[in-house]
């Protein structure tokens, strides 16, 4: 018996600081992640990839697990 694959939860990312003055991949991340106005609010799977892009901007955004 093959063991169950976890599902990959989900988190909260809100753009809580501006791109103006950063460099232009952190302004592709935030764009990337789906974030491009202050205080917009993003739903994503928590993977690997998404938590990787989250650090190169945790100065921008604010991260909270999913309800």
């Amino acid at each position: 018996m093959a063991p169950k694959k976890k599902e990959a939860g989900t988190v909260r990312v809100t753009q809580t600081g501006s791109p103006i003055g950063r460099e232009k991949d952190q302004r592709a991340t935030l764009v990337g992640l789906g974030l491009n106005k202050l205080n917009r609010t993003r739903e994503l799977e928590d993977t690997p990839a998404v938590r990787g892009m989250i650090a190169k901007v945790q100065h921008l955004v604010r991260v909270e697990p999913s309800a």
